[in-house]
């Protein structure tokens, strides 16, 4: 029997490679699962390349993953025109069909990520078999965090300069971040800046947008997630999320914004759970 309180051993890392989509290059990470069970498809966070999210990828074990960097992120070029959430998720569903899934998928979203999986979810609701939403909000209708934390958000230095992540790291993402200066130095050793425009492009897909028109009306099981120390998005925005969804349930972590990197050992059995269970 499989206990889901238990971690399998670590898994295989991330297979990356770059997949030409309609002419937009995408750097794509695979890691497949070890059964039959649909793959987790992740959308990270903004300005976040997919070897951020490695170590709670490799904590969910033996659970098939699917990342890519978004245009202008990561190992992904910067796309001639800016984009909206509803490109980038008719995007990842061509990037399923030419990975050779063409059946439902689960899909996880991280703060910015967050936003483009419940647009995923809206515009597929058959290809979205179950959704994850972690540290993130219904859009711009939220309730915002600290204007000094915001204000330190709206341009990608922490990307660029390691000793300005260090000095304001734990002032923006909270919980473990607060007190372990390792995890700090960790997440700047992965990184890679946003290319050019990049950042901004991410920053204008945001721009406007909001799901609270038609929560409501997604039929996945969603498990919301949201850590209690969050000094980006508050803990009420996941509140709102799981009232609004139908079938949503909330779980609070005791940690901040990056709490699946920070507590990716706690954080991925729950996970690994929800996504294995027979009904919501």
């Amino acid at each position: 029997m499989h206990d889901d309180n238990i971690i399998p051993e670590a898994a295989s890392a991330l297979q990356v490679q770059t997949i030409d989509l309609d002419g937009q290059a995408l750097r794509v990470g695979i890691r497949p699962g070890s059964d039959a069970s649909p793959p987790l498809l992740v959308f990270n966070g903004i300005g976040a390349n997919l070897e951020l999210i490695e170590p709670f990828a490799q904590a969910l074990g033996d659970v098939g993953v699917i990342i890519f960097d978004v245009p202008g992120v990561g190992g992904s070029p910067v796309p001639l025109v800016p984009y909206r959430f509803s490109n980038l998720a008719v995007m990842a569903d061509k990037l399923l069909t030419r990975l050779g899934h063409h059946g439902p998928v689960d899909v996880l979203g991280v703060s910015w990520g967050g936003a483009l999986a419940q647009q995923f979810a809206h515009l597929y609701p058959v290809r979205c078999r179950r959704l994850i939403l972690a540290a993130t909000s219904p859009g711009v209708i939220m309730v915002p965090g600290k204007l000094s934390v915001l204000s330190k958000l709206v341009m990608p230095r922490r990307y660029t300069d390691p000793a300005y992540l260090q000095k304001i790291g734990a002032e923006i993402y909270g919980g473990a971040y607060r007190t372990n200066a390792h995890l700090l130095t960790e997440h700047a050793r992965h990184l890679q800046p946003p290319r050019g425009r990049g950042y901004v492009y991410q920053l204008l897909a945001a721009w406007g947008w909001s799901s609270l028109l038609w929560l409501g009306t997604l039929r996945q099981c969603t498990l919301v997630m949201h850590g209690n120390d969050d000094p980006i998005v508050p803990l009420t925005n996941a509140r709102i999320l799981a009232a609004r969804i139908p079938k949503a349930k909330l779980h609070v972590i005791d940690d901040g914004h990056l709490f699946l990197v920070a507590r990716a050992g706690d954080v991925a059995p729950v996970i690994r759970k929800f996504l294995r269970q027979a009904s919501c």
